[in-house]
Order: structure tokens, then C-alpha cells, then sequence
């Protein structure tokens, strides 16, 4: 069976690699939970230094896979709870590491694989790659986003972005500061594994602690952020809503 995560070490850095990329690593919730067992276990491993995440093949993330999220019940509005609950896990993993954290976003990364990403200290894109929060157009509120996005673009481009889900190459990601760092797409992860090296040499105490006090300052909106995403999407999901696009926007996929 093909391993849809993949967990490698690159001298001290440890390299996750979403692994489907028939489907642009678009993530199911096994998926999410297995991302989030290696940074747990990268967190507690005292030889790991870095952490670096990508990508095989086109893609970095796409996102929610739809074939999933889009059997959510209507006459049972909690639902996606506990899909939202996995999300916060899976964010929480990433804000919570003490250690160097560089997204190597080597092609389309959307919706939560966007989100996901926004997570990380750097990222390093190259100019072909696809960044953005299109849920909206397939009936997905989009509240985590709002939270993920709000603090790196503001409210103008995080209110545009999210309303027309258009995605963005990686030159205007760079001008905005999404992308950290544009590249070639052949450099795209080696160029994050030096940024690991660089980082995982600094003073390891007063990097954790500089971490923590990043952390510190969005805290409060993080907790708000997935609150509201539980209220704002059981109230969506309980007038069948996003079911219906999800499932049109599947159809339309099939048939380009």
C-alpha cells in the first residue's frame, strides 16, 4: 500500500512529504492524522533540528479532498466538528514545534493546504506555483482562512482573495510575503533544506523561546478562529449548502 505520508531525514532535518499526487495531495483525514503523528514525533526527537514539508509531484496541498467533507450530514449540523477538530490538531502541531519549520511549496497550494502552509516559518515557492483559498467556490466558509491569512495580508487582500478565490502565482506571493523566498521549481526543496541547516544552527534556546512568544501573540485568535468555524460551518452544513456545491464541483471535474 502506497504510503500517502512520507517521513525521511535529511541529515538533521526531518522531511515530510505529502505522498498523492494524482490528487495534488489534496488530504483526507487519515492523512491529516499521520502529518500530525511525524511533527509530534519530530517535536519530541531531541536529534531533529528542522523540519521541512512539501510535496510530490504538482502539488504542495490542494486542499480538502471533497469526496470526503462533501458526505457531511445536513440533519446533523455537529458533523464537522470533528473534521475542524482535526485541523486544529494538525495547526496546532505546527505552531507548537520549538524548531525551525520551512513549507517547500513546490506547486498549487489551496484552501486548507494554503492554510497549512501559512503555518510554517518560511516558505519557499517558485514562480509557477498556485497559492490561494478558493473554499468559498466549492461552499466551504471560509474561517480558519481568514485566521491563517489575516495577520500576513491584512484585511484588504485577505477579504479579495477569499471572496474570489483566485489564486495567486508566486511572484505576487512573494511581493505580499507569502512566499519568503522564490526560486527555481528545481530548488524549491533544496533550497528549503539549506534554509534548514542555516536555521537549525542558531541558539536553540533563544530560537524555542522567540517561537513561543510568536505563538504567544495569536493565540487568542486561534482559539477564536476554530469556535467560529465550528458555529459558522454546522449552521452551512445544516441548510445542505455545501454538500450541493461540493458535489457540483466534483461533477464539473470529472467531466474536464
Amino acid at each position: 500500500m502506497t504510503e500517502r505520508v512520507v517521513f525521511e531525514r535529511h541529515h538533521h532535518t526531518a522531511v515530510i512529504t505529502l505522498n498523492r499526487p494524482d490528487k495534488l495531495n489534496a488530504w483526507t483525514a487519515e492523512m491529516r492524522d499521520q502529518l500530525t503523528a511525524y511533527l509530534h514525533h519530530t517535536a519530541a526527537d531531541h536529534s531533529v533540528s528542522a523540519v521541512v514539508v512539501t510535496g510530490r509531484g504538482r502539488g504542495f496541498c490542494a486542499g480538502q479532498d471533497l469526496a470526503e467533507s462533501a458526505g457531511f450530514h445536513s440533519d446533523d449540523p455537529t458533523d464537522s466538528d470533528e473534521w475542524i477538530d482535526s485541523f486544529m490538531t494538525l495547526y496546532s502541531a505546527v505552531r507548537d514545534l520549538e524548531k525551525p519549520t520551512i513549507m517547500a511549496i513546490n506547486g498549487i497550494a489551496a484552501g486548507s493546504g494554503f492554510q497549512f502552509a501559512l503555518t510554517g516559518d518560511l516558505r519557499i515557492g517558485h514562480p509557477d506555483a498556485k497559492l490561494g483559498q478558493p473554499e468559498l467556490l466549492s461552499g466551504i466558509p471560509s474561517i480558519t482562512g481568514i485566521w491563517a491569512m489575516w495577520s500576513v495580508l491584512g484585511r484588504a487582500r485577505t477579504t479579495e482573495l477569499i471572496l474570489t478565490g483566485r489564486l495567486m502565482d508566486g511572484h505576487e506571493a512573494a511581493s505580499v510575503g507569502v512566499l519568503t523566498e522564490l526560486v527555481a521549481e528545481p530548488d524549491v526543496l533544496s533550497t528549503a533544506l539549506e534554509r534548514a541547516e542555516q536555521l537549525s544552527k542558531l541558539p536553540p534556546v533563544a530560537l524555542a523561546l522567540t517561537k513561543r512568544r510568536l505563538r504567544e501573540l495569536e493565540d487568542a485568535s486561534f482559539v477564536d478562529a476554530f469556535d467560529s468555524a465550528k458555529r459558522i460551518h454546522a449552521a452551512a452544513y445544516a441548510t445542505g449548502e455545501p454538500q450541493r456545491e461540493m458535489i457540483r464541483f466534483l461533477e464539473k471535474a470529472q467531466t474536464r
